[in-house]
């Protein structure tokens, strides 16, 4: 099994949406309503390849995550309390693999690319947010040493907040 990770073009958008929609039914499933109908969507990662901003993670020639590595600071995170100052920081957007594909290290991976990335470009922090509902992903950023910050809210997508996270590097 050959595992890499390539910069995504517009012709992997539709196998992204098939697995952020595969993410999200799974998700839905364990009552985590986290992604869904609105979000992920095609405009977002439509602007994330015109960014140059979002990986692909491939087994073999199979694309079965993704992630965005981003230098924009959304509107919603200008509020929160961050460990750093502003300017000079990372932003991890729709890190995702496919359902089939999770349990094997495949994120892992991902944040080590999007860590070592950070380091090798002398950026000060990564900063992120999950669900607070996903148990299973504040464990997986927490134990990489990601803390725990302010919430905010995406009310397209939940009544419930969003934790952020930074890690300082």
């Amino acid at each position: 099994m050959s595992l890499y990770i390539r910069k995504a073009t517009s012709q992997d958008i539709d196998s992204l949406l098939i697995i952020t929609k595969a993410c999200a039914a799974y998700m839905i499933e364990k009552n985590i309503f986290q992604w869904n109908e609105h979000y992920p969507n095609r405009a977002a990662f439509e602007q994330d390849v015109i960014r140059n901003e979002l990986y692909v993670l491939l087994e073999t020639d199979e694309i079965v995550g993704c992630i965005v590595i981003s230098t924009l600071m959304d509107e919603e995170y200008k509020a929160v309390n961050w460990l750093s100052p502003d300017g000079n920081n990372l932003y991890i957007h729709r890190l995702a693999i496919h359902p089939k594909a999770q349990g094997k290290g495949y994120a892992q991976f991902l944040m080590n690319f999007a860590e070592n990335y950070a380091i090798k470009n002398n950026y000060r922090s990564i900063r992120l947010d999950t669900f607070s509902k996903n148990l299973r992903n504040q464990k997986f950023y927490e134990l990489r040493g990601y803390k725990k910050l302010d919430d905010i809210y995406f009310p397209k997508q939940s009544i419930y907040p969003f934790h952020c996270y930074e890690r300082i590097f």
